[in-house]
């Protein structure tokens, strides 16, 4: 008795084709719902200590300035 066929990818690029392969959509942000509330409350003071979000005025900028003001 013969094999049977198991697989054939006949037809299956037609179809992917027919609407278009899209790309996946890039998100800005990641949705913070259904997280761990836990880890969320930590992140919140993770980023609060970061230097990186602590813009123009966070304290080692502000000695970074008072450094170059007082050398000539």
């Amino acid at each position: 008795m013969a094999k049977s066929k198991n697989h054939t990818s006949h037809n299956q690029n037609k179809k992917a084709h027919r609407n278009g392969i899209k790309r996946p959509k890039k998100f800005r942000k990641l949705s913070m719902k259904g997280m761990d509330r836990k880890m969320l409350r930590n992140m919140k003071f993770a980023k609060k200590g970061n230097v990186h979000n602590k813009g123009k005025t966070g304290k080692y900028e502000v000695a970074a300035k008072q450094a170059k003001a007082q050398v000539p």
